[in-house]
């Protein structure tokens, strides 16, 4: 029996990722059966749950992947650019991936209380990521001074809340980069006057 590689392990992972995201985002968790999986991943059960001991490990894990792309984007360049990214997605001709999953995750939160302590400690990851950015803007002068951090932060949590119910709602993406720059504009700053 031939060897398989970790690049070959990561690989396959990987596209057990991708095709669990647009099932548990077309059929919500309890809709994406494992027969939908094993359909999704065209893989049987079992070399499905060689790579994630159960359905609830491979959800956490796409939610995680998710999580971790999102913490890595709000360290580099902020929330706001979460934001700039959904909406290129939202103008895609797939987007139920990203968004259902993220959709997924806020009913599992409201009404799954195991999954919700689960889910804690990732949401704390985001919200840091989130502090620690608006820290190092105000250090560099670039946020503004008269508003605490945390408020800041609770500020551009909701409008990235709001803008992901708006796309769950099926409202049109539209053009709202307007928008996001008016909730970028609210936390820099404000231009000296001369």
């Amino acid at each position: 029996m031939p060897r398989v590689s970790q690049d070959q392990l990561d690989a396959r992972r990987h596209e057990i990722l991708a095709a669990a995201r647009d099932s548990f985002a077309r059929h919500g968790y309890e809709g994406a059966t494992v027969r939908v999986l094993e359909e999704a991943t065209g893989l049987s059960r079992g070399a499905i749950f060689h790579h994630f001991r159960d359905k609830e490990s491979l959800f956490l894990a796409v939610a995680e992947d998710d999580a971790v792309a999102m913490v890595e984007t709000v360290a580099r360049n902020g929330l706001v650019q979460v934001m700039r990214d959904l909406l290129e997605r939202a103008k895609s001709p797939d987007t139920t991936g990203w968004l259902g999953t993220q959709l997924e995750v806020s009913r599992r939160l409201r009404t799954d209380p195991a999954f919700a302590k689960r889910w804690s400690e990732r949401s704390a990851a985001i919200a840091e990521a989130t502090r620690e950015r608006l820290r190092r803007q105000r250090d560099a002068g670039v946020l503004r001074d008269d508003v605490p951090i945390d408020v800041l932060a609770q500020f551009l949590e909701l409008a990235y809340d709001g803008l992901v119910l708006h796309l769950a709602m099926g409202r049109p993406a539209g053009d709202l980069g307007p928008v996001l720059d008016l909730v970028e504009e609210a936390v820099r700053r404000p231009a000296a006057k001369s």
